[in-house]
């Protein structure tokens, strides 16, 4: 703790650029800078669950695999994202979207308390009771207040789950996508499912045959009992045998580690993103255009759903503001080569301008990358960017904490005013 404010104060002092990483997992480098200063909260890991309160707290170092480890063996989890190795900060400050989203609610919602040091090297509670204001820009409005060096979070009784992926021919996916856009909107909580085109790792446990295809697919979580499990799954795989059907009971940090090696640190990235509504015939057919010509073997398109109990909180409780967006949208280009970034750039831009006129407007603020300007941001947060703003002013008028998707204050003072 020391430390993070030490360091604040000199970059402040020192009119340098600062950059906060907590898990490096940014597609757009927000988590570093160059010719400035980095505040890694690597070494702040530490996780502390309460099994009777159903509550953990976590390091802002922490990473989501930690946590995990630490609430699984009491049958708790709290909802993440769909990769073990992202950072708890980053996920959670810009909302936090994955398996359990549709059953407890975005990572924000589950949020509880942080605690957070200000630009003006002051250290505050955020919760509920203390600074509500800056408690509230935080559930969403990325790392523009301060570091976050500590989160309490809600558990909720998660330990078995029923997921996996389901892979199908990727000539089926204008039936695939046209059965899942029905299907999603409806769905019970405890059923969630993203749907992904992607590429076939060569390796196990893939089957020979499939590696390197192309293919389209669901990667399912179920939450409900067990018991019922199979009879949820009826319905799903009378619809269309899969090609590929890894669905069944595994333990939830199995879920959340499935893809970690598919995405190995040093990676080159590129996104565009989307908040969706609805996925009509012709949003399928660009779909399935895009979904042909992925460019490398590691790029993708994810479409995660945000609705069921993530929808049942107002717009305006936090800052993020599509709570009636059925789906996060995300067109990812990835390769080990910098060589080929023109490429991935060009097919992820491409496939983004095909399907933003059937989007709702606005996008998940951590699918955001550095290029697309502050009216992108603006969008984003809509009727609640206003109110960010002055939470801005209030507690970073200098904008210190600028190496991010930014909210620019309008206040012109040299430092932040001591948190109420």
């Amino acid at each position: 703790m020391a430390d993070v404010i030490r360091s604040v104060n000199f970059a402040r002092d020192n009119d340098l650029l600062l950059a906060i990483r907590s898990g490096g997992h940014n597609a757009g480098g927000l988590g570093i800078c160059d010719d400035g200063l980095v505040i890694d909260l690597a070494s702040i890991k530490y996780t502390r669950v309460d099994p009777a309160a159903r509550t953990v707290t976590a390091g802002g170092g922490c990473t989501w695999g930690d946590v995990d480890h630490a609430t699984h063996v009491f049958g708790l989890a709290t909802p993440s994202g769909i990769i073990s190795t992202t950072g708890v900060g980053g996920l959670t400050l810009g909302g936090g979207v994955g398996h359990l989203t549709r059953k407890c609610g975005l990572t924000i919602d589950n949020l509880l308390s942080a605690d957070v040091v200000l630009a003006n090297g002051t250290f505050v509670k955020a919760n509920a009771d203390e600074n509500p204001d800056l408690f509230w820009a935080i559930r969403g409005g990325g790392g523009n207040f301060g570091v976050v060096t500590s989160f309490t979070f809600r558990l909720h009784p998660v330990d078995t789950i029923y997921g996996g992926p389901m892979l199908y021919e990727l000539s089926e996916t204008a039936d695939v996508m046209k059965w899942y856009r029905d299907l999603i909107p409806t769905a019970p909580d405890d059923l969630s499912g993203f749907f992904a085109f992607l590429t076939v790792p060569p390796a196990p446990p893939f089957p020979e045959h499939l590696h390197m295809k192309k293919m389209c697919g669901v990667v399912w979580a179920y939450t409900g009992p067990q018991a019922k499990a199979e009879e949820t799954f009826k319905p799903i795989r009378a619809f269309k045998k899969p090609a590929l059907d890894f669905v069944g009971p595994l333990p939830q940090p199995a879920l959340q580690t499935m893809f970690d090696a598919l995405y190995p640190p040093g990676l080159q990235w590129y996104w565009r993103a989307d908040f969706v509504n609805e996925i009509n015939d012709d949003a399928i057919a660009q779909h399935l255009r895009f979904g042909n010509a992925l460019p490398s073997m590691h790029s993708t398109m994810h479409l995660y759903p945000i609705n069921g109990a993530a929808s049942r909180v107002s717009k305006n409780d936090t800052a993020w503001n599509y709570r009636d967006a059925i789906w996060a949208q995300v067109m990812v280009g990835v390769d080990p080569d910098p060589a080929n970034n023109d490429k991935i750039i060009a097919w992820t831009k491409s496939y983004y301008d095909a399907l933003h006129p059937y989007s709702a407007g606005g996008a998940y603020v951590n699918f955001l990358m550095g290029d697309e300007g502050a009216g992108r941001v603006k969008a984003t947060y809509g009727d609640n960017y206003e109110r960010l703003v002055a939470i801005k002013n209030k507690y970073d008028p200098g904008n210190l904490f600028r190496v991010n998707q930014n909210i620019k204050p309008t206040s012109k003072k040299s430092e932040t005013v001591a948190a109420s």
